[in-house]
Order: C-alpha cells, then structure tokens, then sequence
C-alpha cells in the first residue's frame, strides 16, 4: 500500500516570539521541518504533503525543490481541519501518516512499526506514557485495555487527567477512512477547534485502534518556545554523541559536541570540547581534534591532528598532517600526507605537497606547492590585483624565506630559495637563490630620537 506523508506546520508559534514560522527555526542547523520530511523520505514515502499557514511564503520558500505538495490551511481551525486540507490531494487507497512539523526527533524506525502494527481497516496511534502529562490528550481504555477515545486536556473529567498514558498526534489510516470520519468531527469543545483526535472514537467503532510507544518520550516532545527549542538541540546533540561513542570514537564531552550536518567517522579518533561539525564531513581513523575546532564539508585523513581553535573548510586533508593551532584551511585547499600548517597560517584554493609546511603567519591562496617545501614565518602569495586571480606554482624542495611576498603569477623552481624578505615578481629557476632587499648599511653617530618634555 502506497505510503502518504501528512506533515502539520500551520501554526504561528506565538511563544517563539519571531517572525519567521516555528517550523524552520534550527536543530542542529536543520530546520524542523526538514528533520520530519527526512524521516518521511526514509519510509519510502510515496508523497509528502505539508500543511502551511503562517508564513506559507517562507515554507514554500525552504520546500523549493524538493518532491513536497503544499496545501493551505488558511485558518488555523484545528488539527483534523489541517489535515483535511491535504486529504484531496491524497488518493483514497493510500494509507497516511500523520505528522508534526515542530516534533523534529521522531524516528523512522518508531514510524515503521507504527505503520507496521496499524490494523487494516483500523488506526494506527503513537502514545506514550509521562510522569506530567499536563497539557496533552489523554488516552482512554476500556476494560479489554482497548484505546476507545482521547480526550482533550480542557476537556478531560477529574478522574482522566489522572490518566498518564497520553497522545502524541501522530497516527497512520487509510485516506479514505480519514475522510469519512473528519466528515463527522465537530468544533464542540473548549477550543471550538476540529481536533484530529474525534476520530479515534470512530476508528475505535469500526477497524480498531492499535497503540504504538516510541523509545523514548524525547522522540515526541514537541517546540513551542525557544527554551524548548534548546532542549531538543542538546537532546540531539546527546543522541549523536552517543552514536559516536558506540562506535569506538572518544568524546570528551558529549555535551560539548556540535553535529549540524552529516559525520562519518572511523574509530579511534578523539574529539575535545566544542566541535563544531557542519555539512559533509568524514573523518578518518586515528585523528586527534582539539577544543574549539570548526570542520566544515571536508575530509579528513587518518592520524591528522586538527589543533585548537581551527577552522576548516572544504578541504581535503590527507594522512598524518597538522594543523594549527590557530590556522584557518579555506575551501578547494588539499594537503597531502604528512604536510604541517601551523598557527595563523590561511589556505585558500591551494595544494600544499607530501611534508611541506608553513608553520606560522602566513597566506597561501591559489597556489600548487609541491612535496618537501618550507613556507617561512610571514610569506604571502599576492593572488589579486583587484580585478583578477593569479596562481603561484612553488616547485619541490623550494625554501621561501620569511616575510617574502610571491607575486602571481609566478613559478619558483624545483630547491629554489627566497631569500627573506624578498618580494618575487618573475619566475625563479631551479636552485636558484633570489633576494630583492637592499644591502645593509650602517650609520655611524646616529643619535636615536629624544622624548620632548613638555612645559
């Protein structure tokens, strides 16, 4: 039976205090939205449908291109008549899973045996039990333990919100049963809403109702405000660092770990506090990461130690390198095996050989360097003339001595050497030494400058 995806994401989200619709606010600097339409796609959902009404611009916005049908809930009137704004869209013989917008940890696996257990001509419903349940649906059972109904909180007896079984929203049943019984849910209660929950009375009179619990009650808390909204991060974070340590990778501290994208990562490496991992990033086995680190879209090579307070970014680093502390590694550089960039030393567009190094206070940017080179203290590859970009080729064996500025384009020759201090403007040839500075000279009887006492 084909699968369709309902995601609810109308509402405000008054308590947020933003303009920008609750749903695409972050975790893990992901919007919510995102997280819940990645868990419908690894369901092999044949259709994804989300329901938006405030800010439906910018939801329509952030859904650009990506396989999603939109359907309007101009007024948010409650949850069963958000999801009757997206049932014509469906076809009657699919089956539909209901799902939250701002409830971003739910898992597909929770979601397949949710599916999984849904009676044929029944529903399917996710619950879960709390210590609190202020606030939330209560689920009602008969004497056979059959969930018969859920009643709302502002609606509930004395005697029910005693009940901590409560509703999570999330439910799975044909369309077309859907349908029939949104037909016949009414706004007569507190909210003067059309709540989604009426129809599980319904499905409890016909096919029945089988109730499903998720590992763990964190997969469908929801976000109402920004307080909230910190929780699920560290919850999430706590959730991959905790994957990582199961696979044989040393966190410092797993409250100190940023995971805001996709990590694969070997054993044996260790992580210290406050990394930060965004985009693409894969990380060999045996690389060391010191605190403060930011990895970005890049790929790490085996045994590379990443010192503290780097930053990196689409970069390939190959094996047994370092870097840092205090190095910034710029998008398109590639470091070969076992080269060394060192404290406030920047990389851009650049190919840094097998064990070359520039280990301190300098700037290479579009430029090829070759195995075994030495980049002094204070160098700097003149790339841009204000227009354009130039490359600068530095052959093997080259020595650049400090505070030389290279300007492009240029080649320096296979052992060439730059004296210190030299500014390069034409190519140097192999094993050739270049210095452009003057001659020393020394003045005798110069008097240094004396401070002036002011009267």
């Amino acid at each position: 039976m084909a699968l369709s995806v309902v995601i609810l994401a109308a509402g405000k989200g008054t308590r947020m205090r933003s303009s920008m619709p609750k749903v695409l606010h972050p975790i893990a600097g992901k919007p919510m939205l995102q997280h819940v339409i990645d868990a419908a796609y690894q369901l092999q959902a044949q259709q994804v449908v989300v329901v938006a009404g405030h800010g439906i611009d910018q939801v329509t916005a952030m859904l650009e291109g990506q396989k999603v049908e939109i359907a309007e809930q101009a007024e948010q009137l409650g949850t069963g008549h958000a999801v009757d704004q997206a049932l014509p869209l469906i076809d009657d013989a699919n089956q539909v899973l209901v799902l939250y917008g701002d409830v971003p940890l739910i898992k597909p696996q929770t979601l397949s045996e949710l599916i999984q257990q849904t009676p044929t001509n029944g529903l399917g419903l996710l619950t879960v039990k709390l210590d609190d349940p202020m606030g939330y649906g209560r689920i009602v059972r008969n004497q056979n333990n059959q969930v018969t109904a859920i009643v709302e909180q502002k609606d509930a007896s004395q005697q029910q919100l005693l009940i901590d079984e409560v509703n999570t929203g999330i439910l799975v049943a044909k369309a077309k049963d859907l349908k029939q019984w949104l037909a016949n849910v009414d706004n007569n209660n507190a909210q003067g809403e059309y709540y989604l929950t009426d129809t599980i009375a319904m499905a409890a009179q016909s096919g029945g109702v089988e109730a499903c619990h998720p590992t763990s009650s964190i997969e469908v808390e929801g976000v109402n405000s920004r307080v909230q909204l910190a929780q699920l991060e560290r919850a999430f974070q706590q959730q991959q660092a905790t994957k990582l340590m199961e696979q044989g990778v040393t966190v410092i501290d797993p409250a100190r770990l940023d995971i805001r994208g996709e990590l694969n990562c070997a054993q044996d490496v260790l992580i210290d506090v406050n990394v930060i991992i965004e985009g693409k990033v894969t990380i060999e086995s045996g690389v060391v990461i010191d605190a403060n680190v930011i990895i970005k879209d890049c790929v790490i090579g085996a045994a590379t130690h990443i010192k503290s307070n780097s930053m990196l970014e689409g970069a390939t680093i190959g094996k047994n390198c370092q870097i840092g502390p205090f190095a910034r590694v710029r998008p398109n550089t590639e470091l070969k095996d076992e080269a060394f960039i060192g404290n406030f030393v920047e990389t851009k567009k650049t190919v840094l050989g097998k064990g070359s190094k520039a280990s301190h206070l300098a700037y290479i940017g579009d430029t090829v360097v070759g195995e075994k080179v030495n980049i002094g203290a204070g160098v700097i590859t003149c790339n841009y003339d204000g227009v354009n970009k130039f490359q600068t080729i530095i052959e093997d064996g080259a020595f650049i001595g400090s505070d030389s500025q290279l300007v492009a384009p240029v080649t320096i020759g296979k052992n060439a050497t730059v004296g210190a201090g030299t500014t390069v403007t034409k190519d140097v040839a192999e094993n050739d030494l270049v210095i452009s500075r003057v001659r020393q000279k020394h003045i005798d009887g110069w008097q240094r400058p004396q401070k002036i006492e002011k009267k």
